[in-house]
Parts: C-alpha cells; structure tokens; sequence
C-alpha cells in the first residue's frame, strides 16, 4: 500500500471529475445494484499509464455530452477489499489497472484493458472511451 497522502491527488483527479469513490466492498455492491442506465466503473492505480493515459483521457472522456449517467472508480493497491469486489463482478476479466468497465443495464458492454491504455496518449484514451459511449448512446432508443 501506498502512502494515503501521495495517492490523495492520484484520488481527486477523478474525484474532482464527477466520478464517485469506492472504497469498501459494500460501496462496490451498492453501485453495482443499480442496474438501469449506463454506468462507467475505472480501476484506477498509481503506474505511469494510469496517471499519464488513463486518468487524463477519463476525465476528457466525462465531458462529452453523452457520458455514462453514472461513473465511479476503485484503487488497485489502495483499496483491495474494493477491487477485488469490483473484479468478481467481471471474471470474464483479466485483473488489469488501470482499466475500464462500460456498463449498459447492469451488464458490461465494453473493457478498456492497461495493454489498450499503455503507451497511448491521453487524447487516444478519451477517443477510445467516446467511441464506446457513442456506442452505448445509439443502442439505447430514446423517448420521443
């Protein structure tokens, strides 16, 4: 585990972006219990493609308009009851952080792994996870 105080900034970078903390397997549930609508879950981590793609793309991603409703995020490495939660949600997963769970109607529509994060720009990062929303946003019919 990391140090609390030198994660803290790792934390309000998404934080500060709208995305809900989990810090407890309750939280992780809670969150997971909400099954209507889209939903974006971010494993985050300190590694260097974390801070340097994914966090970065995330936060530019969350300012198109067709967001998911809801995101939230857990610290691999600072929160293990947490992650651990969020992953046996996803076994069809491999463990990997920082990545990227989309949501649609409580069932996961797309998976953003670090080898597709690694090495990219954030800019890359926010086209990948746009795409998906754009995805998510015209297989949801709209009201009239």
């Amino acid at each position: 585990m990391y140090d609390p105080r030198m994660v803290a900034p790792m934390r309000a970078e998404l934080a500060n972006a709208g995305v809900r903390e989990l810090t407890t397997a309750a939280q992780v549930d809670a969150f997971m219990a909400e099954t209507s609508g889209t939903a974006l879950l971010v494993i985050n981590s300190v590694c260097g493609c974390a801070a340097g793609s994914a966090r970065p793309g995330a936060r530019r991603a969350l300012d198109h308009p067709l967001r998911p409703a809801r995101a939230a995020t857990v610290f691999a490495g600072q929160d293990p009851e947490a992650t651990e939660r969020a992953r046996s949600y996803f076994p069809e997963f491999p463990p990997s952080s920082p990545s990227f769970i989309l949501l649609k109607d409580g069932k996961p529509v797309r998976y953003v792994s670090r080898q597709m994060i690694e090495g990219q720009d954030p800019e890359r990062v926010r086209a990948i996870l746009v795409a998906a929303f754009e995805e998510m946003a015209a297989a949801t019919p709209r009201e009239a």
